[in-house]
């Protein structure tokens, strides 16, 4: 059996960086038969810079600005998987842009796990290394509250990866966004 995609939305993955949306989204996309899209990786391929490159250069209020454009663009698109920079759903104007064109699935993870993942990372331009726990325990508490009027919530703990798609797919498919269609040999 494989999923189907019943409307004509993007699938858009927010939440803190660590949780694994990319790689969520990687897995979700070819379930679905739907192109993936990275919004950090767009934004590197569209400037030839690193995200830690474009934020030491313009600083994170001119960067923000940057991946507005592109995140409208993108969520003005066809129909895909799209993971977004952790920063990209607290802008209002993409929530606007994406309670039109998509349905967005927060993918939340506690302090602790996203601790775990991002600890010793360079290329994380909002966590340094050395301040890490502290770092996201305060982005945590600024974040979250965004990031809860995304359409889905879906938790992401320490497990294999399928788990996590398993509960996605499941709550796609419990809104009638996704069916179930029986593949036929």
């Amino acid at each position: 059996m494989s999923q189907k995609l019943l409307q004509q939305k993007i699938l858009l993955l927010v939440g803190m960086m660590g949780v694994g949306k990319t790689s969520l989204g990687r897995m979700m996309a070819k379930k679905l038969h739907l192109p993936f899209i990275d919004s950090d990786k767009e934004i590197e391929r569209m400037t030839g810079f690193t995200i830690s490159d474009l934020f030491a250069r313009y600083g994170e209020a001119e960067f923000r600005k940057g991946e507005e454009k592109v995140m409208e663009r993108l969520l003005k698109g066809a129909p895909c998987v799209l993971s977004s920079g952790g920063g990209a759903f607290l802008s209002e104007h993409t929530r606007k842009i994406s309670k039109e064109k998509a349905v967005s699935i927060w993918i939340k993870a506690g302090a602790d796990v996203i601790s775990g993942r991002t600890q010793g990372r360079t290329h994380r331009p909002l966590v340094p290394a050395a301040d890490n726990k502290k770092t996201i325990q305060r982005l945590v508490k600024e974040c979250y509250p965004l990031y809860s009027e995304a359409d889905i919530t879906v938790e992401s703990f320490e497990e294999p990866p399928y788990y996590t798609i398993h509960r996605i797919l499941e709550q796609l498919e419990n809104r009638g966004i996704i069916s179930h269609k029986v593949k036929h040999d």
